[in-house]
């Protein structure tokens, strides 16, 4: 992930905790791992223009995550996100990544959904999830994707 100094942080709590309206999304931190999350929106990327999504956060060197909170908006947070990864990724191609959008509308998981969720493996080594209003994920099980050659 590319350096935004000034807005890092690093968090060893038990939870990591990102809200915004009624989308929440909890990482869980049980090892207390010192876990680097980086605000994305506003200040690693500040200008009006560029899309990006909400956070990132580097569990460790070979893992990135993308957050984005949304309404129901799901076409702009994947845009958000896309984005994101190319301007912030050290590799948009290679290092494993996965991408979370909490929003308060998901929709079924149709093809179109499957379709993104290709994309994203095929074009960016990400995992994509799409999900309602609150979501915990426990960080101790975000493993190395192992690719099948």
């Amino acid at each position: 992930m590319k350096s935004c100094p000034n807005c890092e942080e690093f968090k060893d709590d038990n939870e990591i905790v990102f809200k915004e309206n009624k989308s929440k999304l909890t990482f869980e931190n049980s090892n207390r791992d010192k876990i680097l999350k980086i605000k994305v929106d506003g200040c690693a990327i500040a200008d009006d223009e560029t899309m990006r999504c909400d956070y990132a956060v580097v569990p460790n060197e070979e893992v990135e995550i993308y957050v984005e909170l949304k309404g129901s908006k799901i076409d702009h947070a994947v845009k958000q996100i896309e984005s994101t990864i190319k301007l912030l990724s050290d590799n948009p191609k290679k290092i494993d990544k996965r991408c979370f959008v909490v929003s308060t509308r998901v929709p079924k998981q149709g093809t179109d959904i499957q379709k993104l969720q290709r994309k994203f493996n095929n074009n960016y080594n990400a995992e994509f999830r799409i999900k309602n209003i609150q979501y915990t994920c426990d960080l101790s099980k975000i493993t190395i994707k192992k690719k099948s050659r």
